[in-house]
């Protein structure tokens, strides 16, 4: 997670230790590594004890939860990806080419071989994804508003709306990767940011409250 002064840190067993001495308003773990954004849009991985910068794109907003590839968005909400070859075995201050995608969305998320986004009017975007070369099936419009979004890679996907109410995909299968409905998940308090991995639901209310929900 991250606080309001850009401190990251990570949970080791019920407490949280710092992490890095990089400022981050932003973190993203996944098979690719631990990811994250500065308050100036810089793009760090964290790598043998501290991030380093990955230089070639700003972001203001990455995801490490596909299957090995990085995605983002700049502040113009332009999209990108880096692939997974890249993106696992960056190591250093290196120069990266990032593959530009087609659309433009305010917030881009990916699972295994999935990537839902949300764009700047709160339409919601669904697209099958290649992670080896970025190659996408192209954006499919679905039913919904949300702010953003967030995929695990076991296939499930959360939003949160403007009101910050949740909502979980359901129908999903392999022969609809990109489910059937929304179901809302009742909360006690309006929600700003939810991610999810391994079973177990992170949110973050509007009033900076951290809850985990386990399924």
């Amino acid at each position: 997670m991250t606080d309001e002064l850009s401190n990251a840190f990570f949970l080791s067993g019920s407490t949280w230790q710092k992490l890095g001495s990089v400022p981050l308003k932003h973190v993203s773990v996944g098979p690719a590594g631990l990811w994250g954004v500065s308050p100036l849009n810089g793009v760090y991985k964290y790598v043998a004890g501290d991030f380093v910068p990955v230089n070639g794109l700003n972001l203001k907003q990455v995801d490490a939860g596909g299957d090995g590839q990085i995605v983002g968005v700049t502040r113009t909400d332009s999209i990108h990806c880096l692939n997974s070859n890249i993106a696992s075995s960056y190591h250093r201050r290196d120069s990266v080419s990032w593959t530009n995608l087609p659309g433009g969305l305010k917030f881009f998320s990916c699972g295994l071989n999935v990537c839902w986004g949300t764009s700047g009017i709160e339409e919601i975007f669904f697209t099958k994804a290649t992670p080896t070369t970025c190659e996408t099936t192209g954006w499919v419009k679905i039913p919904g508003s949300a702010k953003m979004v967030e995929v695990g890679n076991d296939g499930s996907v959360f939003v949160v709306n403007a009101k910050g109410q949740l909502f979980q995909r359901t129908g999903i299968s392999s022969s609809v990767p990109q489910g059937t409905a929304w179901a809302m998940i009742p909360m006690c308090l309006p929600i700003q940011h939810a991610t999810y991995d391994l079973g177990r639901l992170w949110l973050v209310t509007e009033g900076g409250i951290i809850l985990q929900c386990v399924q």
